[in-house]
């Protein structure tokens, strides 16, 4: 079969830091090739995979919206020029970019990670369309969109070859918090919990830009990082978030908002890492009794880090791979074309 991976420009494929998506357009294409399927990419300078790239668009998540324009002018051109050469699209972009097809009997997966635009889908269905299906990588994310057109609920994936099993950590082991040190991403929460039970903490994570989130980070966060009990390591790449989340004795994921999916509470888990997750979004899906603990406030995470010598290390590997792990996603992506986009 013969599949088109289409990924915004902004962040490269594969990313060198963080970019969920784009790290998993990479995933999807070498898994795809793996199988014996011809895949092509389209995505933002200096992304690569081992079959065919194309390349578009500039690398800033900040660029004007008359570059964005550009940015889709061009997938128009080239789908229209070159949708006779795939069977299958699956556009982790921009809606729009798939409007030259829309009607064309080309069969068509459009995947969102993020809480999705209901005027988008409903300006979409309302146009001639054949062979489109819609996915969200959590039944909540789903619930955001499914207003018109076909759903259908594909979780995350991550390669479990990449990060190895920490089967024993000791009682000092530290607590960890991982993700956009934003203010909805709850950092405040984490050092709370883990000065409330004498833990130390370590954080990576990108220090934020936007004025609002900058001024948390330097009032709420910075002034009590004294890099003893409170660490932080600054950015990781795949490597570094392998090393740090195999050393901890938990994640700790207390959202204020919610979250669609949350790929480092799998990434934890193929450590052998459980996860203390707040009880919004996804996480009900994603935590199970055994890679995990869901709670509903900053009490009760205080109240489960004592719970932690009950989840078994390799059984909360093992359960996420399960539900998780590339091939199996990738199957179930295949699945919707095999039985009838």
């Amino acid at each position: 079969m013969r599949i088109l991976l289409i990924m915004d420009p902004g962040i490269p494929v594969p990313p060198v830091l963080y970019g969920g998506h784009e790290r998993l357009v990479h995933l999807f294409a070498e898994e795809y090739i793996k199988m014996g399927h011809e895949v092509t990419i389209l995505a933002g300078p200096e992304s690569h995979c081992s079959g065919t790239t194309v390349t578009f668009g500039i690398n800033d998540l900040s660029r004007t919206s008359s570059q964005r324009f550009k940015e889709v002018m061009f997938v128009w051109r080239y789908l229209r020029k070159n949708k006779s050469n795939f069977d299958l699209v699956h556009n982790l972009g921009r809606l729009s970019y798939l409007l030259p097809i829309l009607d064309r009997p080309l069969k068509k997966i459009m995947t969102y990670g993020r809480p999705v635009a209901r005027k988008g889908i409903k300006m979409i269905n309302a146009l001639p369309n054949r062979n489109l299906v819609f996915t969200a990588c959590s039944n909540y994310c789903v619930s955001t969109g499914n207003i018109a057109g076909r759903w259908k609920t594909v979780y995350n994936a991550i390669d479990f070859s990449q990060y190895q099993l920490s089967e024993h950590v000791d009682d000092t082991a530290p607590l960890m918090f991982l993700g956009r040190l934003d203010k909805v991403k709850g950092l405040h929460h984490a050092i709370k919990v883990a000065k409330a039970t004498g833990n130390k903490l370590i954080i990576g994570g990108n220090i934020p830009t936007t004025p609002d989130n900058y001024h948390y980070f330097k009032t709420e966060i910075e002034p009590q990082i004294d890099n003893e009990q409170v660490k932080y390591l600054g950015a990781l790449n795949d490597a570094e978030k392998n090393k740090y989340l195999g050393q901890s004795k938990a994640l700790l994921f207390p959202i204020e908002w919610d979250e669609p999916f949350g790929m480092v509470m799998i990434e934890a888990m193929a450590c052998g890492t459980p996860v203390i997750g707040f009880n919004r979004g996804s996480v009900p899906e994603v935590v199970s009794k055994e890679t995990g603990i869901i709670v509903n406030g900053t009490s009760d995470m205080i109240s489960a880090i004592i719970k932690l010598s009950y989840i078994n290390r390799r059984q909360c590997r093992e359960a996420a791979y399960a539900r998780f792990n590339i091939d199996k996603i990738t199957h179930d992506y295949l699945n919707l074309f095999k039985n009838g986009i």
